[in-house]
């Protein structure tokens, strides 16, 4: 089961988490929120966090939007691109 999270609430925490910057100045919150989400399965998929390491980052934060940019800021530090 699984829990919705609002797009705003996934923008923000791209924001706090530092990683804004990366994407274009002219993106919708909509499209944040998509990109942060995009990032997090990729992370996940590619084995850079485990479920159980995003539900404890999640589950420890004060709040939704600071427990997903301390989540995001752990997959920024770990993911790299070519």
């Amino acid at each position: 089961m699984g829990v919705r999270v609002k797009g705003s609430v996934l923008a923000e925490g791209l924001r706090r988490a530092g990683l804004r910057n990366f994407l274009g100045s002219r993106m919708t919150r909509h499209a944040l929120a998509d990109a942060a989400e995009a990032l997090l399965v990729y992370a996940w998929l590619n084995g850079y966090v485990s479920l159980d390491e995003c539900v404890a980052i999640i589950g420890n934060a004060r709040d939704a939007v600071d427990g997903l940019s301390m989540l995001l800021e752990t997959v920024k530090k770990r993911v790299t691109f070519p």
